[in-house]
């Protein structure tokens, strides 16, 4: 299998602030190019675009392809069932919503120690093998957000898993946080294949400082600034594919111009990566990835990534100082239809879910001091 993977949690919009208004025509268009290029798996989740990428991948994919020509995962959150009824009940609605028969990966969904045993609890690795036996489930795994000492403990326990998908990008590499080489290197050792996850982290590496993409573009004039964040992952021996939630056919073009004829890195150019990183790691206020998952159940419906966005924007180093910038205009327009980073009650629910596990709250009250005036 080729190494890009269409990830379907970023696509296009008909509806900025509505998530579930996806562009289905111009998903469709994104399908048959990926289609056509050689590459083959997709990846859904059942809360992805407020629980609609599911029935997009049918719309888009599933019912215009032979069923045996594409690889299609999807997931298993934890925060969705509290029982073992109600593992059964959530698989059985992704079969409906996708129409796909079977799925050739599915994965246990963002285990980090809070949420590992309540996959434990509910037996949910041998429940995910039963499904494999069923035939309903070709390949197992899971998906992991946390340190190395823990995927060690889960992949020696259970062995039967048959992959792993790390969070793994250039910006994170040496990441306290986010451990990705720490983890990556455990997969290693126990010859669990990856797959990479935020490999652009929430487009991050796609927009980078000045400094930093005069350096990438001195290299190589021609390759666009994401593409350097994609083939970092790609590069990496033990990578099975990398994800990208591509959300224009544009964005779809230029990971398919240097990922149809992959070229991994060479180690001049890795090197050249991890310097672009710390000059992005100086100037970036807050490591969001945008994902979301923080806005699923927030009670005061605080558009926490965007407001991050924002604020990343204004507190990089070369605007700091400047005083006035479009993104209050962009703030302000924003809370038309969310609520303003000062609303936030502090429940603790999105720190709950943050796959970054970030200080949310502590952040909001940042953003709140810059924008809320």
């Amino acid at each position: 299998m080729k190494k890009l993977g269409f990830g379907l949690m970023r696509m296009p919009t008909l509806d900025p602030n509505d998530p579930t208004r996806v562009d289905v025509e111009q998903v469709k268009k994104m399908v048959d190019l990926f289609m056509e290029k050689g590459f083959t798996y997709f990846d859904t989740a059942w809360m992805y675009n407020g629980f609609a990428s599911e029935c997009v991948a049918k719309e888009a994919l599933v019912d215009r392809y032979p069923r045996d020509t594409f690889n299609l995962a999807t997931k298993l959150h934890n925060g969705f069932f509290n029982s073992f009824e109600g593992r059964d009940e959530i698989f059985n609605e992704q079969l409906r919503k996708t129409g796909a028969g079977y799925f050739d990966y599915y994965l246990l969904h963002g285990i980090e120690a809070g949420s590992y045993p309540h996959y434990e609890k509910f037996d949910c690795f041998n429940w995910l093998l039963e499904k494999k036996r069923q035939g309903l489930v070709k390949h197992a795994g899971f998906s992991y957000h946390d340190n190395a000492a823990l995927l060690d403990e889960i992949l020696t326990k259970h062995p039967e898993m048959e992959f792993v998908q790390l969070q793994i990008n250039y910006l994170d590499w040496e990441s306290e946080w986010i451990h990705s080489k720490e983890v990556y290197e455990v997969a290693c050792r126990h010859h669990v294949p990856v797959i990479v996850m935020e490999p652009v982290k929430g487009g991050t590496l796609a927009s980078v400082p000045a400094e930093a993409e005069q350096l990438l573009k001195r290299h190589e004039p021609d390759l666009s600034v994401p593409s350097w964040a994609v083939r970092f992952a790609a590069s990496l021996d033990n990578v099975m594919v990398v994800l990208s939630g591509m959300s224009s056919i544009e964005q779809m073009q230029d990971n398919l111009s240097y990922m149809e004829d992959f070229k991994p890195l060479t180690n001049d150019e890795i090197a050249l990566t991890l310097r672009v990183a710390g000059i992005i790691n100086s100037q970036i206020a807050v490591p969001c990835t945008g994902c979301s998952y923080c806005t699923e159940g927030c009670p005061m419906h605080i558009a926490i990534p965007k407001y991050f966005s924002l604020y990343n924007e204004d507190m990089r180093e070369d605007m700091a100082h400047k005083g006035w910038t479009i993104n209050f205009t962009n703030y302000e327009k924003l809370t038309e239809h969310f609520g303003r980073a000062n609303e936030c009650i502090a429940c603790g629910q999105c720190e709950n879910v943050c796959p970054q596990h970030l200080p949310i709250i502590e952040k909001l009250r940042d953003v709140s001091s810059h924008f809320d005036h």
